[in-house]
């Protein structure tokens, strides 16, 4: 027989689950819509569930978007991980320019490719103070790790210098976003990230040192 304490955990587990689930259609159903558009009832249906059962693990649509932005906010680290840590600044600052950019690029476009959500929540200009807080400090990390490399690649620069660089570099990646991960293709997808790489090598080419 089951233990009593085998079943709570069992419990647990399901409604660990079922909130896995719903985090996934609501990031679908924000992806299709957009956040405004978007009622915890599609949410719900989309999760396969009544709009009371949402409603027994988030209180609201509000609720939602933040359990969402959490979970972005965690890959999202996982991504920038990914992009900069594993040689280290200094050793991807010594990379061929075309191998720092696919270094850096493909993670970041995997994530975005893998989350169409993420820029229903984090692209809107009135995004609410919880959701702006998440997301300050990866916008923050991002940038300071794009300063990082330019600082040795680059070190004509002067700190303001590179700081505006490193803002032009990172609002280029994210206002070319969008089209890749909207591309009608697999074909058409890649075609559209090496003209993103395209951009960036002409924008950082001059700064090489």
């Amino acid at each position: 027989m089951e233990s009593e304490e085998a079943r709570p955990r069992r419990r647990q587990a399901r409604g660990e689950r079922r909130m896995s689930e719903i985090l996934d259609a609501a990031a679908a159903v924000f992806a299709e819509q957009g956040y405004e558009k978007a009622t915890t009832n599609a949410i719900a249906a989309a999760a396969g569930i009544s709009p009371g059962s949402l409603y027994q693990f988030f209180r609201s649509k509000e609720a939602v978007a933040q359990a969402l932005t959490d979970r972005f906010t965690a890959q999202m680290r996982d991504a920038h991980g990914e992009a900069f840590a594993p040689a280290g600044l200094a050793a991807l600052a010594a990379l061929d320019l075309d191998d720092l950019i696919d270094r850096v690029v493909d993670p970041l476009v995997a994530f975005n490719i893998a989350n169409p959500g993420f820029k229903a929540l984090f692209a809107r200009p009135d995004m609410p103070p919880g959701l702006a807080t998440a997301a300050g400090p990866i916008q923050s990390a991002l940038l300071g790790r794009v300063e990082a490399i330019l600082a040795v690649r680059s070190p004509g620069l002067s700190a303001p210098e590179r700081a505006r660089s490193a803002r032009v570099l990172v609002q280029i990646f994210q206002a070319m976003t969008p089209v890749v991960v909207a591309a009608a293709s697999e074909e058409e997808r890649e075609a559209e990230v090496r003209e993103l790489k395209k951009v960036l090598r002409g924008y950082l080419a001059p700064l090489d040192g």
